[in-house]
């Protein structure tokens, strides 16, 4: 073992300043998941056979295969799909949401799901139109169930986010290998770049609690 991070840590600041850029990559690609997720959770459990199946084999596709296959589809398959090169950051928040979307529809579904039937009957007989009784009354105590679970998901795609160095982000990864390169030490910059995901995940689930404690107090 011969440990030198005296010359490393110089260049500590330059790491932390990708923190910024994979918050916001997390950030916007579990918003982009969110919201497709629900749409999708929502195809699941409905009636008309063409939505389920395209849920279902939307779900199939992004967890049957590796994230870090789908980023290199979407960021080197856009000039042949689309015409132009996407951009690494686009691309990147693309392949984490849309991935994201896939496990996140089957928390949502699984969390509507376990909501009380008596809760859609009661609003069905009083005449509340479907949209209203998904946004109001169903899908505000699926939330509560499945919090746990989705912070899970974010804190899966904090850690995950760290393959967008492979298209050339500048992250926290991809800044402490270039400190490596330069440095010719890698094991050092490695290990603060570990440390510093380290310390953002146990960020993410003491937060995660403190919210899930709140609301179960306001229940």
């Amino acid at each position: 073992m011969n440990f030198d991070f005296s010359s490393i840590l110089p260049s500590l600041p330059y790491i932390l300043r990708g923190i910024t850029v994979t918050l916001q990559i997390v950030g916007l690609a579990a918003l982009l998941g969110f919201a497709l997720g629900i749409i999708l959770s929502l195809f699941k459990i409905s009636s008309i056979k063409p939505l389920l199946w395209f849920a279902d084999a939307y779900t199939s596709i992004f967890r049957g295969t590796p994230l870090v296959l789908q980023l290199m589809i979407i960021y080197f398959g856009s000039p042949q799909i689309f015409g132009y090169q996407i951009e690494p950051y686009v691309a990147a928040v693309l392949a984490f949401g849309m991935n994201s979307a896939a496990y996140i529809s089957e928390i949502i579904r699984a969390g509507i799901l376990a909501v009380d039937k008596g809760q859609s009957e009661a609003a069905k007989a009083l005449g509340v139109p479907y949209s209203k009784m998904m946004l109001n009354i169903i899908l505000p105590q699926a939330l509560k169930n499945i919090l746990p679970a989705l912070m899970n998901e974010f804190i899966t795609l904090t850690k995950e986010s760290a393959i967008v160095t492979t298209i050339g982000v500048m992250d926290i990864m991809r800044r402490a290998y270039q400190v490596g390169a330069d440095k010719f030490r890698f094991i050092e910059p490695m290990l603060l770049a570990g440390l510093i995901y380290y310390l953002m995940v146990i960020t993410l689930t003491i937060l995660g609690k403190a919210i899930e404690r709140r609301m179960r107090r306001s229940d």
